[in-house]
């Protein structure tokens, strides 16, 4: 199956100020999530992001939420977005979720099965999700996987979402994500 940006949203767990610092290659993963966030909502992906208790943890990284103007942001205490029941309607009522950010085997893991278990279509972006140990980045990816996650990379989610080149769309896009220097 292959993401279709009619059908999809890409969801932008717990990227917050105060708990990036502690998870592995934290500028890294901030550069790359910035670039799928940025690149999602330039094809027309909606984008959601969560926050796990704002008040301790502090709000999104800002360059994030600037890739994506306007984009719906949502609180949680609940791990799971899912149990929260923070995720906006426009979310719920399209089959796809793309998902990234931290840590991987918490927040992203519970969100992942509970999306799966209400018969989604989930992608997670692997080279766009972080966790403080790599064993726990490992094994919650191999477990989402082993649920029927599908794992993908930033550049799968673009060249998914544009479905075609030679339009004004894929010369725009590839200008301004695809040459040059990327985030590794």
């Amino acid at each position: 199956m292959l993401i279709d940006k009619e059908r999809a949203t890409l969801l932008v767990v717990d990227i917050q100020e105060k708990l990036l610092p502690a998870v592995l290659d934290a500028e890294g993963m901030l550069a790359r999530c910035r670039w799928l966030i940025a690149a999602a909502h330039d094809v027309g992906l909606p984008v959601v992001f969560s926050e796990q208790y704002p008040q301790g943890l502090g709000h999104t990284v800002p360059s994030l939420l600037a890739a994506a103007p306007g984009a719906t942001v949502v609180s949680k205490l609940h791990f799971s977005c899912v149990a929260s029941q923070c995720l906006p309607p426009e979310l719920l009522q399209r089959p796809q979720v793309v998902v990234c950010g931290m840590e991987t085997h918490v927040c992203v893991l519970q969100t992942v099965l509970e999306l799966l278990a209400h018969g989604k279509q989930v992608f997670v972006v692997a080279d766009a999700v972080s966790s403080r140990s790599q064993i726990d980045r490992d094994y919650g990816l191999q477990r989402m996987r082993d649920a029927g996650a599908v794992l993908v990379t930033r550049e799968m989610v673009l060249f998914e979402a544009l479905q075609v080149s030679g339009t004004e769309l894929f010369r725009q896009m590839s200008k301004r994500y695809l040459v040059g220097e990327q985030p590794s």
